[in-house]
């Protein structure tokens, strides 16, 4: 009985390590974006085995330098539990960066990236689908 009462007992602690190390499910980044200023919404959708952010809506498209249709994000790999990097292009100064984004529930951040990642500026979003 002894015998068996251990097997139990390394079994259960084997069960509890195989559930500690079993990756957390990535939540879905997919659907529509509104930015934290209320100026533009982005769709992201899978591009290849990537996600990419497409301009769906702006507020003021004549005071934009941004355009419906125009990808902003593109090449964005998974890097970590709900999180992402890739490409980010800047419609304003017309560069890409390097991008980053995070996902919380409904709230999503993304940035742009110099000097390999030191200096970023983020954007907040909220999901409008």
């Amino acid at each position: 009985m002894t015998k068996l009462l251990r097997m139990t007992a390394v079994a259960a602690a084997f069960s509890g390590l195989a559930a500690l190390s079993a990756p957390a499910l990535a939540q879905d980044v997919t659907g529509t974006w509104l930015r934290e200023n209320g100026e533009s919404r982005v769709r992201f959708a899978k591009c290849g085995e990537a996600m990419c952010g497409t301009v769906v809506w702006l507020k003021n498209p004549a005071e934009s330098k941004s355009k419906v249709g125009q990808r902003v994000f593109y090449d964005m790999v998974a890097s970590g539990a709900n999180a992402w990097t890739g490409k980010a292009f800047n419609p304003e100064d017309g560069k890409t960066y390097s991008g980053k984004m995070t996902l919380s529930g409904n709230s999503l951040t993304t940035a742009g990236c110099v000097a390999g990642g030191w200096i970023c500026r983020s954007a907040n979003w909220s999901r409008s689908n």
